[in-house]
């Protein structure tokens, strides 16, 4: 029989919530990035990237501006991959220079990418939402040139860009299964604060089988997250799906039922991984960089060298 697991197995049984960074405006995009031993995430108003080193508990501005800057990710050699609502595109950094992975699709304008997974093939999958250009505080105005909201996989050796994911009306966070069979996709329409978003109800997590690493098939609901909305989604090396809702870190198991959730204190956004040991998690939650102490490692660690 398969082990059921509860929260104080994967956080110990008392759960303390550390506040690493704040004077942010709306915090996203956390990432360990183990070369320097640090955490980085996106103040998106503020137009800055952010960093926390884990060497002095230093906390400040990494670079300003930086094209409105959202979810990141490591790439297979370290490098960082990070979706840039300004500059409607996907790109890379390496020492502090930063180059364009990708910019359109059959030759529209992507919308404003928001957050992006590398597979272990080296493939680059990213959510592509529409709030940098219908949110005037987190972008630049502009208009949906391809007339969707999709999910897409990017092969950098051939420039080849395919929409995998064509059905969440505003897919937001995204991750995979420990053995890449399947990619789980938050979707967060439904933002009754937000009118100028677009219209949506979504508030859930869906999942998807991942065909021979190049498509996805058998979209289905895993989870419906409320009160809020799902947005940052990992998984851990046990099969258990991280995601934000609110002002909570709630984890679900991989049938979709609540193994629980912890309350940060301010509204979260999305969360990560890391840490020397890979069991801190970090959470970006509205003016905050907050961390927690886990006992499981991103499934991340599974198949990937990066540490």
């Amino acid at each position: 029989m398969t082990r059921r697991y509860g929260l104080e197995d994967l956080l110990g049984p008392d759960v303390r919530v550390e506040r690493l960074g704040g004077g942010m405006t709306w915090a996203e995009g956390p990432l360990w990035v183990p070369a320097r031993r640090a955490v980085r995430c996106s103040d998106i108003p503020g137009d800055r990237v952010m960093e926390w080193r884990a060497d002095d508990g230093a906390w400040g501005v990494l670079a300003h501006p930086v094209g409105f800057t959202n979810g990141r990710t490591l790439g297979l050699d370290g490098e960082v991959v990070q979706c840039s609502h300004g500059n409607r595109r996907v790109e890379v950094e390496r020492d502090g220079v930063v180059t364009p992975l990708v910019t359109s699709w059959r030759g529209h304008r992507l919308n404003s990418p928001n957050d992006v997974v590398v597979r272990s093939d080296g493939t680059v999958w990213f959510t592509d939402p529409a709030y940098g250009i219908h949110r005037p505080a987190e972008g630049h105005p502009g208009e949906e040139e391809y007339g969707g909201h999709h999910v897409f996989r990017l092969d950098p050796a051939t420039g080849e860009l395919d929409a995998v994911v064509t059905d969440v009306a505003m897919p937001n966070g995204l991750a995979f299964s420990a053995d890449e069979a399947r990619l789980y996709v938050a979707d967060s329409s439904r933002s009754p604060s937000r009118p100028d978003d677009p219209p949506g109800d979504g508030h859930a997590v869906h999942v998807y089988d991942v065909v021979d690493g190049r498509r996805c098939t058998g979209g289905r609901v895993l989870a419906e997250v409320e009160p809020g909305v799902p947005d940052g989604v990992r998984v851990d090396e046990l099969g258990h799906v991280w995601t934000t809702a609110g002002s909570s870190l709630v984890v679900l198991r991989p049938d979709g039922s609540e193994v629980g959730r912890v309350d940060v204190g301010e509204v979260v956004s999305n969360l990560c991984f890391g840490g020397d040991g890979g069991t801190d998690v970090f959470a970006t939650a509205s003016t905050s960089l907050v961390r927690l102490r886990a006992r499981v490692r991103d499934a991340a660690h599974v198949h990937s060298p990066r540490g």
